[in-house]
């Protein structure tokens, strides 16, 4: 029941101011999917036989997720913390698992939320053929995972707005930005193809866009992998966090 309640009150919270939370990203996600497909779509075809506009609908879907799956546990943390209503959470019998899966599961419906919406409107572009759709829940759900424990590390580290703001901006923006939304990564040097590797949110990506084409520049169970590891060591780390109440109950 503590659970649930919390739950719920996690996904109101964004749900009641829906128009900002989820038809804004998804607006945003529109005009990418516009301007790039008319300024450089004809000009570039990322795997044979799938054209640009096509190729753009799952980066933009999933960056949009995953930028609003740590938006939804960060901002709910460090509002809570800032205004002093977390003690209303702490005070309760709720165990720190309670706790985390509570804003994990809240921060993954909003982003399975946008990122539908975002799929839905640029489907006036372009028909991915959604080749293997297992795959694609999949990476939806574990990409949405992995941010929003991280989300819910940044609400916890961060003291005022303006670090969690840098936390988004540093870490967040250039993760998902440098991880092969506009691009293949076999079009990059051979230095910046490396680097791209070490990037996680590169594999969440590329499997997202298997799931669409059946192609992809990495294998999809290497994805899989990187993807679940990062998820497992971002729960550990945030559930080691709760457990000794750093910067929530000390």
């Amino acid at each position: 029941m503590r659970f649930y309640t919390l739950l719920q009150k996690e996904i109101l919270r964004f749900w009641r101011v829906a128009f900002q939370t989820v038809a804004a990203p998804v607006l945003t996600a529109l005009l990418y999917q516009l301007i790039f497909s008319h300024s450089i779509g004809q000009h570039v075809e990322p795997y044979p036989g799938v054209s640009y506009a096509a190729f753009l609908i799952p980066g933009l879907a999933m960056m949009s997720m995953l930028q609003n799956s740590f938006a939804n546990a960060s901002s709910s943390l460090i509002q809570a913390k800032v205004t002093g209503s977390i003690v209303f959470i702490l005070l309760p019998p709720l165990s720190y698992l309670e706790f985390f899966l509570a804003h994990l599961l809240a921060s993954i419906v909003r982003g399975l939320v946008v990122g539908i919406g975002v799929i839905a409107v640029t489907l006036f572009f372009a028909m991915p053929p959604f080749s293997h759709p297992v795959w694609l829940l999949l990476f939806m759900v574990l990409g949405c995972g992995v941010m929003g424990a991280l989300g819910i590390i940044g609400g916890i580290w961060a003291e005022k707005f303006d670090q969690l703001a840098g936390f988004q901006n540093f870490i967040i923006m250039p993760l998902t930005f440098l991880s092969g939304v506009f691009y293949s990564i076999h079009s990059l040097p051979p230095f910046w193809q490396a680097l791209s590797h070490w990037n996680p949110v590169f594999y969440m990506i590329d499997g997202f866009r298997y799931g669409c084409f059946g192609v992809s520049d990495a294998s999809p169970w290497q994805s899989l992998a990187v993807v679940g590891v990062t998820f497992a060591l971002l729960a550990g780390i945030t559930l080691q966090m709760l457990r000794s109440g750093y910067k929530l109950r000390h």
